[in-house]
């Protein structure tokens, strides 16, 4: 898949992000860092459920679940004074949740710099969201692999 033929979801939060000025950009993910759902119960009570994302500056966990119809279900717990983590968080729990398990490992790897943020916020950061991504990725391949033994 490429970024020229990414899916709905996907490439209309790009295009969201696209048609803004660097400012207005760092607005967007401000509004999408307020929109991170919160976790399901089962998980808030059991954290350790959630695999940590290294790569972020801030304490990022992460899980995945794929339902019988092999749906993705992408959740994600980020500090609320951590606004750019939460919004990279809250970005792939909107576009990713919902789409198939093929769908989601054909996301492209560099999605989080099709978003057009890399000058409005650090290599570091948009870093700690490609490392949500890729271990969204891994936890559905894990899944997929259990399920096929």
């Amino acid at each position: 898949m490429s970024d020229t033929d990414l899916l709905p979801v996907l490439a209309e939060i790009r295009d969201d992000f696209l048609a803004l000025t660097q400012k207005e950009r760092l607005q967007l993910l401000l509004e999408f860092s307020n929109e991170l759902p919160d976790l399901p119960q089962r998980y808030a009570d059991h954290p350790e459920l959630l695999e940590k994302v290294v790569e972020c500056q801030s304490p990022v966990f992460i899980f995945v679940e794929v339902d019988e119809k092999a749906v993705v279900h992408f959740f994600a717990t980020a500090p609320e004074e951590s606004p750019t983590t939460r919004g990279f968080a809250s970005i792939l729990a909107q576009g990713l949740t919902g789409l198939t398990t093929e769908q989601l490992l054909a996301v492209p790897d560099d999605f989080p710099q099709m978003l057009g943020l890399s000058q409005a916020v650090s290599p570091l950061r948009l870093r700690g969201m490609s490392g949500m991504l890729g271990r969204a990725k891994r936890q559905v391949r894990e899944l997929l692999r259990a399920a096929s033994v």
